[in-house]
């Protein structure tokens, strides 16, 4: 079996970070289903998210290490995790503590934010009616 065979259909998790270490990980709420977040993760981030329970990333603007909810409350703890086909992305379903939201502006998830096109072709953003809907 090939490298790439093993990776794409085999059992063993063998996850593909980036140039930059990092590999995507896509949020869900698992009792909603609602995406609440896209984020990376380093090697640290994901054997700690492994190892606790609870979801860590890797901050590429702050260039460290983050326990989600470590501050805010909401603490995301894994119910379970996918692994896309050439396992270089991660779907992550999460129980969310404190107030339910995942956002750092205060909306329950990051996909706050409709992208609308006008009658000119000019893209614009609307707020989705639930944005806040958490609390």
């Amino acid at each position: 079996m090939s490298a790439v065979t093993l990776r794409e259909q085999g059992t063993a998790f063998l996850p593909r970070f980036d140039a930059d270490g990092l590999i995507t990980a896509i949020t869900l709420d698992a009792a909603r289903g609602d995406v609440l977040m896209v984020a990376h993760m380093n090697d640290e981030a994901l054997r700690l998210t492994l190892t606790t329970g609870i979801a860590h990333y890797w901050s590429r603007s702050r260039r460290q290490l983050w326990k989600k909810g470590e501050t805010s409350g909401q603490l995301q703890t894994i119910v379970d995790i996918a692994v896309d086909c050439d396992q270089d992305a991660l779907l992550l379903r999460v129980a969310v503590g404190g107030d339910g939201g995942a956002c750092h502006t205060g909306a329950r998830s990051c996909f706050y934010r409709r992208l609308v096109i006008d009658d000119s072709g000019t893209p614009y953003l609307t707020r989705l009616p639930d944005a806040d809907s958490q609390r």
